[in-house]
């Protein structure tokens, strides 16, 4: 029988990035018994290894073998390589790493709503296999950058689509689904996992709902709970836009039914049913909204990731599409629009 220990260490797997879900999949896979290396821009602010809290309020800790901002020490000798960086590091990144790939190293993004595909196609040899995931693995929050964080939640089974390369994508999908311990299933396109209706509609329609009528001059008195927190007027808005989502769908090379719609992941039927629904997920909870303090008060943080992630590059695609596809999408462009524009005045 094959040493299956023995196998995960000899396996070569590079996290590139140093964010919440950075921490959480590094960690987790050294804990596994495989070789991790990080490639981060920070080396210096890394510990060789990294603590995770897990939602039963044990933890473990995962040992990282080299941590480096050069990618000529890591790529090379990588089987697996895995970006969790933000919608604006995905093109810089490719363009960094691949001189250093070797033929079938497969090549991947944790967040697969922000271009990936779109960049990896055009940046990455035709030798690359690209894979990326429909939603994230875990619900992850930093601790202490470079220290430890916390893995708030699992998923019961992940969805991962494959392009190119000589290796199967059933297999690379089965050496994910032993990396993270989940379950993987295989879609049939890459449009499966580079839209979604997860964090580009769910956070926009949110953060529209809490501040479209936010200006400069505006404070509240408490930081509010993104999910908790979450109303009807939240719920409404991402199904409307939901529904202009699937209207895209129908006319893109996507299988029916890859995609779940809003109402369908969460077990919904309605606005109320959504909103009562979010408020009962216990890994959410404790999610506050972006906001930062100003004094005694607080404000829209409009550099968090929910707006420079979730804008410029997840509802971005989705838009553009629309557009190019001459579909109606009023709720979408709205919502859009006003990111935009809170973007330009505030950064």
């Amino acid at each position: 029988m094959e040493d299956k220990s023995k196998a995960k260490i000899q396996k070569q797997i590079v996290i590139c990035g140093g964010g919440n879900l950075g921490h959480v999949i590094a960690a987790f896979a050294a804990h596994r018994g495989y070789n991790v290396q990080l490639f981060t821009r920070h080396p210096e602010q890394w510990s060789d290894n990294i603590t995770i809290h897990t939602p039963d309020g044990s933890s473990f800790i995962g040992h990282l073998s080299r941590i480096s901002n050069r990618p000529e020490e890591v790529i090379p000798q990588a089987d697996i390589v895995l970006l969790c960086l933000p919608g604006y590091g995905i093109a810089d990144t490719l363009h960094a790493i691949r001189p250093f790939l070797r033929p079938q190293t497969a090549v991947g993004s944790v967040v697969s709503s922000t271009g990936f595909f779109f960049e990896a196609l055009q940046i990455l040899p035709v030798s690359t296999p690209l894979f990326g995931f429909q939603r994230v693995p875990f619900i992850a929050r930093l601790e202490d950058y470079g220290h430890s964080a916390h893995l708030l939640g699992y998923k019961p089974s992940l969805s991962m689509a494959v392009e190119r390369g000589e290796k199967s994508g059933e297999r690379l999908a089965k050496e994910i689904g032993e990396i993270l311990n989940t379950p993987v299933r295989l879609l049939g396109s890459h449009y499966e996992v580079s839209l979604t209706n997860s964090n580009p509609l769910l956070h926009t329609s949110r953060l529209y709902s809490m501040w479209n009528d936010w200006h400069e001059g505006v404070t509240y008195p408490i930081r509010s709970m993104f999910y908790y927190d979450w109303t009807d007027e939240a719920s409404q808005l991402l199904i409307d836009m939901d529904e202009e989502f699937f209207r895209l769908l129908a006319v893109l090379p996507v299988t029916p039914g890859a995609i779940p719609s809003i109402l369908d992941y969460y077990e919904s039927t309605d606005a109320a049913s959504l909103t009562h629904k979010l408020h009962s997920i216990e890994a959410f909870k404790e999610i506050p909204s972006p906001m930062k303090a100003v004094g005694n008060a607080f404000i829209p943080d409009f550099q968090s990731r929910y707006f420079t992630e979730d804008f410029p590059y997840g509802l971005a695609i989705i838009h553009r599409l629309m557009h190019e596809h001459h579909i109606d999408c009023p709720h979408i462009n709205k919502v859009y629009e006003w990111g935009k524009t809170m973007l330009t005045i505030n950064n």
